[in-house]
């Protein structure tokens, strides 16, 4: 073998070793680039950014369950940067994520801010970004599923209460029509006919209200309502309800007072609170109503002195076709929904409905509205001025703020 031949093989021997050298070095950063992904906690390129545009409580999650970014709503559920995730199930997520390597979801109960301190239902889904990363993201399904129960229980109570009075009158009239031959039976079925259908129409009537109510984005017909007018209406049409009880109706109170609202919706909120005082309120007793404005603030007060409402039941009586005295609303045929009514149309307004009350002392229910100024109220007859006073009611015990509660 020559020279040259010696040279050619020691050339190829030398690239040999140098293309395996080489492969051996590509080898290892690969090695070495594969361990620093699995050990590493850089977020992708642009994950922060999505993060940044979410609306839903969103986070980045290390191995040790460490928080390593984190979108702005995540604060609400104590996902901070450079904090420990605060909720174990959480956690036991986020290991389940990483240990599959595949999306895992999970519906939750989680504590929402401590300053709020209420138990939110969420669905959480973790999602795996590299080896070490999670993307956490954890959507609050707490109004979806209220709402959702809300109108399950709505169509389950109207489909029964509805069943009464519709059953009613089927057997009502076949009654008439096997009693065709006897006018007196006839004219006994023909009155209760007619009394469970003015039952069926007003329980249609006040569903369809109060449907209305809680669909509605605005009120109708908003403008300065005068309280003087609304309860003066209101006690107006109830007279003949009270005179037939034996129930003397009274108001006192502030005078001159306005808010901010739809009138139609507020007097048939006070009708009903007035119509439920009569109702309860045994014959020779009085129902007072009573208004007083305070701290930017109207309060209307019916107080009665009826049976009263337990405290386990006080919890209760503002839900929809819940009736504190079943036998009680038989008898006065009650359909349930008007304390549900009042809560409603006084949310609506921007207020509340509060009660208090002692079984065997009687009730007092106030709406509290926002006050409006009204018209020029030097304008107004002298008798109509704020802080005028009738002496028929105590305004001690029917103005006064009372804890929130709930009706029969």
């Amino acid at each position: 073998m020559d020279s040259t031949q010696l040279a050619l093989l020691a050339l190829l021997a030398g690239m040999l070793v140098g293309v395996s050298f080489a492969l051996l070095i590509a080898l290892a950063l690969r090695a070495r680039d594969r361990a620093l992904a699995h050990d590493s906690s850089h977020l992708p390129d642009g994950l922060r950014a999505v993060l940044e545009g979410m609306e839903d409580p969103a986070a980045v999650v290390d191995a040790s369950a460490t928080v390593v970014a984190a979108s702005g709503a995540a604060e609400l559920f104590g996902m901070q940067e450079g904090a420990v995730l605060p909720s174990q199930a959480l956690r036991a997520l986020v290991r389940t994520a990483r240990a599959s390597e595949r999306p895992a979801t999970e519906t939750l109960r989680l504590e929402r801010d401590a300053s709020i301190a209420r138990t939110r239902l969420v669905t959480a889904r973790a999602y795996p970004v590299t080896p070490r990363l999670v993307l956490l993201v954890v959507r609050d399904i707490t109004e979806r599923e209220r709402v959702e129960e809300m109108r399950r229980d709505f169509v389950t109570n109207t489909s029964h209460e509805l069943k009464t009075p519709v059953g009613a009158i089927m057997l009502l009239s076949e009654a008439i029509e096997s009693a065709a031959d006897d006018p007196e039976q006839v004219r006994t079925f023909a009155g209760r006919l007619h009394a469970e259908a003015q039952r069926l129409s007003r329980l249609t009537g006040r569903i369809m209200h109060l449907s209305r109510l809680q669909a509605a984005d605005d009120l109708a017909e908003v403008r300065d309502v005068s309280i003087d007018q609304i309860v003066a209406s209101a006690v107006e049409a109830h007279e003949t309800q009270a005179d037939a009880a034996g129930v003397e109706l009274v108001r006192g109170g502030d005078r001159g007072l306005y808010v901010r609202g739809d009138a139609q919706i507020l007097g048939e909120a006070v009708g009903n609170l007035i119509a439920n005082a009569i109702a309860y309120s045994p014959a020779g007793s009085r129902v007072g109503v009573g208004v007083r404005g305070t701290d930017g603030v109207v309060e209307i007060a019916v107080t009665d002195r009826g049976i009263g409402i337990a405290e386990s039941e006080q919890q209760r009586v503002f839900e929809r076709f819940y009736r504190a005295d079943q036998a009680r609303s038989r008898q006065t045929g009650g359909t349930g929904l008007g304390l549900a009514i009042v809560k409603h149309a006084a949310h609506r307004h921007g207020g509340d409905v509060r009660l208090w009350s002692q079984p065997g002392q009687g009730s007092t229910f106030t709406i509290r509205l926002p006050r409006a100024s009204g018209p020029d109220t030097d304008a107004l007859r002298g008798d109509e001025r704020p802080g005028k006073k009738k002496s028929r009611i105590k305004p001690s015990r029917a103005t006064a703020a009372v804890p929130n509660g709930e009706p029969r």
